[in-house]
């Protein structure tokens, strides 16, 4: 068997295969009433389709742990237990495909109160319809056009952590077996973690240890209502791409920051660190071509024996199972090409010559 399907275990939990979906928002919630940011039959379609094709995790699109915590207004929340059991459909549908039901938990901050990606994306202004005043750690906007975001107080932070907390206890009671914690690509953790975003004066703000302070926080909220034999993962930007550009007046979070925060996170109680970069400054160079991101993964985990995960631009079969056969990753998480083929899973195996479970209904596929 390849390495890109042999089952991988953490914790308690086995999951089938080393190909997994990386979280990506539909923008398909509902922004208003009674069924605001609960999963509906597109999200259940959606991820259904990939379980069906083999995927072995699939991590739902970034799920907001409080109103003002969503990225647009049609994103998912999991802020109220009638969301959590909306949930429960497709979890359960999930596991009877034998593939791992995830959950990412994120809060947006100064990122959040935009348009939908296939109307522009800008930012929808608080006194515009569905929009609202984003928070953040500094009271620094994303970039120009963007507003102001509101300067979180030390109590507003402590209350956003236990909102964390809540998230992950009714994403647990909803049939999720792995939750990650979103602290990439600019969004509200990351905010902390960059001195870019971040020019605090507190104890949340300033050295590298006060940076990370709110990260592990939220962490170890999470980890208290999670499952002990359920693994929690942390996604996390491993570069700004700021430290070659002089155009900036302050240096971003780097390569050698996440090196050396991820032991912190693994003794926190992170099992595995989902290695992405970029998000947090909008006008850094990112030079992107395949695999362009994998070397940080490979780094991490040469550097600190984490496992971890490996994203950007991995399309192939053989590219994903040379990944892990050179042991840059544990297993690769992919975004775009399953959007594109739903079935990318059952499609790799046949091309490695590897066995995956295929539905019944699918068996003349084989």
């Amino acid at each position: 068997m390849t390495t890109l399907f042999q089952p991988y275990t953490l914790r308690s939990l086995t999951i089938p295969n080393r190909v997994w979906m990386a979280p990506m928002c539909q923008y398909s919630a509902e922004p208003i009433g009674p069924d605001t940011g609960a999963p509906s039959d597109w999200h259940f379609t959606h991820l259904a389709a990939r379980a069906a094709g083999g995927t072995g995790l699939i991590l739902t699109e970034a799920t907001a742990v409080s109103p003002e915590g969503r990225i647009s207004p049609y994103d998912l929340g999991i802020w109220n237990d009638q969301q959590a059991e909306a949930f429960r459909r497709i979890t359960t549908f999930l596991k009877s495909q034998h593939t791992v039901p995830g959950i990412q938990l994120g809060h947006a901050g100064r990122k959040a109160s935009t348009e939908r990606t296939w109307v522009g994306g800008g930012p929808i202004a608080a006194e515009e319809e569905y929009g609202w005043t984003p928070v953040a750690p500094s009271a620094l906007p994303f970039d120009e056009g963007h507003p102001v975001p509101h300067e979180l107080t030390q109590a507003e932070i402590a209350e956003i952590v236990e909102q964390f907390a809540d998230a992950a206890r009714r994403a647990r009671n909803a049939g999720f077996e792995v939750v990650e914690l979103h602290g990439a690509h600019g969004y509200l953790i990351h905010q902390f973690l960059s001195p870019h975003a971040n020019h605090r004066t507190d104890e949340y703000g300033g050295s590298f240890e006060n940076r990370v302070r709110f990260a592990l926080e939220v962490v170890d909220a999470v980890r208290a209502v999670w499952p002990e034999e359920s693994p929690v993962f942390f996604r996390i930007s491993a570069t700004d791409w700021l430290t070659e550009n002089p155009e900036d007046d302050r240096e971003g979070w780097t390569a050698d920051d996440t090196v050396r925060f991820a032991p912190l996170l693994q003794a926190h109680g992170v099992d595995l660190l989902d290695v992405s970069t970029g998000g947090n400054a909008p006008r850094a160079h990112i030079p992107v071509g395949p695999d362009y991101q994998v070397p940080f993964a490979a780094r991490v985990k040469a550097e600190t024996q984490m496992p971890t995960a490996a994203v950007g631009l991995i399309t192939e079969a053989e590219q994903s199972e040379k990944i892990l056969v050179n042991d840059q990753a544990d297993a690769v998480l992919l975004g775009r090409e399953l959007l594109r083929n739903p079935s990318w899973a059952r499609h790799a195996a046949r091309q490695l010559g590897s066995d995956i479970h295929t539905p019944q209904q699918y068996h003349r596929s084989v």
